[in-house]
């Protein structure tokens, strides 16, 4: 990570403005229990009905269920449907 990167997100902490996401970062939002939206993402590396894996810039969310579906994906965002189990963040290393 950049060191300008790493002062933006200590002065974020710092002031408490973790309510807002720094650009690039990804944003993951659910919508009840059959709809999720991932913005800022690196593409897709894994895609099952049952489980669909998302590359980000600190690793990988996995969204597990049934049923699962691609909607729509775009550079900036991509939309999974079906029914959501689960929604993880796996940090690398």
């Amino acid at each position: 990570m950049g060191r300008g990167r790493y002062l933006l997100e200590r002065l974020a902490d710092e002031a408490d403005l973790t309510a807002e996401p720094l650009p690039g970062q990804p944003i993951v939002e659910i919508a009840g229990d059959r709809r999720v939206l991932i913005e800022n993402h690196f593409g897709v590396k894994e895609y099952s009905r049952e489980r669909i894996t998302v590359k980000v810039k600190y690793g990988f969310v996995s969204v597990c269920g049934c049923h699962l579906e691609l909607m729509r994906m775009t550079k900036e965002q991509l939309v999974i449907c079906g029914r959501i189990d689960g929604v993880m963040l796996q940090r690398r290393g």
